[in-house]
């Protein structure tokens, strides 16, 4: 097994690459803002481990290329055509409705991905909200639910799921996870309905006027961008059907020319976010390929740690909270194959998937992945990125650790009762 023959050097360059992803943002915003520094970080890092399995394991080089070629591109491709679609206008912020604008995101998550759904929302969430005063709290429910939780159902949903789906597991498998999706998001609309309920009698106590009646005053709402939503549908088809990156490609470039710049203009659209993704990624494929080999066979030996569903629930989704949680869905998925004695190569999760005992770990470590990314701003790509548009629109947010006191209060209660739920065995 060539997990057991790696020397436990080579993890370094990926902890080392983690560490710089999650604490770089923190320590130096400035510097790391810049895709450039990003490259740079990525291609030292990398650079030991490219010559190592160049030498040792081109084969296994070689999948990671093509795997990441696939991820690449269907990432990529949602991003350019949701970047045409635009929102004009706003809804009415009363409780109602923006307990109606998240269970909606909740589903366009699954259909654009939650950082398209975030994209294409939160900025008439914001305008429909823009004469109260308590607004942060908006937002935050917007990350829980849009930017993470309601990314569940689908492959499109959230980058985990994607790369499940790209080594092998079946499209429409993620769809079983619907009773987990209901009970998370369900219950996180309720308690923001009431949270924001309290909220609004709060402002009409303390601002002039009347706050109920403000709030209703909205522009009319109207969605733009046929072209974009018909390329949009033929990229989702593609991908259903397991069609050629090539296609995907195609389309993606049709979206974007045969589109509208004003719109994108108007959406603040441009490359730099997923040229980070693509600059970032490259370094993550490339540094966790012996990673995964050698879970996979650690796993295989009787004092592995790691079991039962819950335990995957909850290893997966800890360190999603602090890590981006698409390698660490791979890393648990590795680990998982490495119990059943499934190597980490070709379509091993879409084995584990068509397993039952294997496709409950399967089911924890997707549900924990996705979820927990919400504990933290960066936790998923998509947080920041909402957090960074409301401060542009004047709302004042919570630094890093006052997010996690919310997540902490609201999230991990609902976490505890999903794991008693539904990964007890």
């Amino acid at each position: 097994m060539l997990g057991a023959e790696l020397p436990l050097v080579t993890a370094l360059p990926f902890v080392a690459l983690l560490l710089v992803i999650a604490l770089a943002p923190l320590a130096a915003p400035g510097w790391w803002h810049h895709n450039r520094n990003k490259a740079l970080v990525v291609v030292l890092v990398s650079a030991p481990i490219l010559v190592y399995l160049g030498i040792h394991a081109p084969e296994l080089l070689h999948e990671k290329f093509h795997e990441y070629i696939g991820f690449i591109v269907v990432i990529g491709a949602l991003f350019v055509v949701t970047g045409g679609i635009h929102i004009q206008g706003s809804l009415a912020g009363t409780p109602l409705v923006n307990t109606g604008m998240l269970g909606l995101g909740a589903v366009l998550a699954n259909l654009l991905g939650t950082t398209g759904a975030s994209v294409l929302l939160i900025r008439p969430l914001l305008r429909a909200n823009q004469r109260r005063k308590r607004v942060a709290h908006i937002v935050i429910f917007f990350i829980f639910i849009v930017a993470n939780c309601g990314g569940l159902l689908t492959p499109v949903g959230d980058p985990p799921l994607l790369l499940g789906f790209l080594k092998g597991v079946p499209f429409d498998w993620t769809l079983r996870l619907w009773p987990q999706w209901l009970l998370i998001n369900g219950s996180l609309l309720v308690i923001f309905n009431l949270w924001d309920q309290w909220a609004l009698n709060r402002d009409e106590k303390e601002l002039p006027g009347s706050q109920h009646e403000e709030v209703l005053i909205h522009e009319p709402l109207r969605i733009t961008g046929g072209v974009e939503t018909l390329v949009l549908l033929g990229i989702i088809v593609t991908i259903v059907l397991a069609g050629s990156p090539l296609v995907i490609v195609a389309l993606a470039l049709v979206g974007y020319f045969a589109g509208s710049q004003d719109r994108r203009t108007k959406n603040v659209f441009s490359f730099g976010p997923i040229i980070e993704v693509a600059v970032l990624f490259a370094g993550i494929f490339a540094t966790m390929a012996p990673v995964l080999e050698m879970l996979n066979a650690w796993a295989q030996r009787p004092d592995f740690g790691l079991t039962r569903p819950a335990h995957f629930f909850w290893a997966s989704g800890a360190l999603s909270s602090v890590l981006d949680n698409a390698p660490t869905y791979l890393a648990f998925a590795a680990s998982a194959a490495g119990l059943q004695g499934v190597a980490p190569h070709g379509a091993y999760i879409g084995t584990l998937a068509l397993n039952p005992e294997a496709a409950k770990l399967l089911a924890a470590i997707s549900t924990g992945s996705v979820f927990m990314g919400a504990n933290t701003y960066i936790g998923n790509a998509p947080n920041f990125m909402v957090k960074a548009i409301a401060e542009e629109n004047g709302v004042k947010m919570p630094s890093f650790f006052g997010y996690l006191a919310y997540s902490v209060g609201i999230l991990l209660p609902l976490f505890v009762l999903v794991s008693v739920a539904f990964f007890r065995n």
